[in-house]
């Protein structure tokens, strides 16, 4: 039977540790803002198109994401997921707004400032999709 609860233990959160898995198959942690438009299927994450954890996702998009505090302490288990670079910058800026509203208003406002201060491009940024993987998925690959 297939999982129907997805990403439904994150509904309540404001934050998400996102673990991407380094080549020598350590982990890395990044807590980060998320938002979805249906939590059972997808969350999605925008971040800057040259961060470390875009790296290696490149190479393996296999994640694990869980609530956490907004310094990255995790709140409940992980959940494994597969991620992907997608184009929904819209629909991902309004789900942004929706949820962060003012937050988000600020944040970027003081990122375009210390990157003028810096005299450095703001970069590319890119939305992340990720989808929870299904349990049989997980045993094969195990396997």
């Amino acid at each position: 039977m297939a999982d129907t609860t997805g990403f439904t233990t994150l509904e309540s959160a404001r934050y998400l540790a996102i673990t991407t898995f380094r080549c020598d198959g350590t982990e890395a942690s990044t807590p980060v803002w998320f938002v979805s438009d249906d939590l059972r299927r997808h969350v999605f994450v925008a971040t800057g198109a040259d961060t470390w954890k875009v790296r290696r996702i490149r190479l393996n998009p296999h994640v694990r994401v869980a609530p956490c505090t907004a310094t990255g302490k995790p709140t409940a288990e992980p959940i494994d997921g597969t991620a992907r670079i997608v184009d929904d910058a819209e629909l991902v800026g309004r789900l942004q707004a929706e949820k962060y509203g003012w937050q988000k208003w600020l944040i970027e406002r003081a990122f375009i400032l210390s990157m003028k201060l810096r005299r450095k491009p703001t970069g590319e940024s890119i939305v992340l999709e990720i989808v929870p993987r299904r349990h049989d998925e997980l045993v094969v690959r195990a396997a």
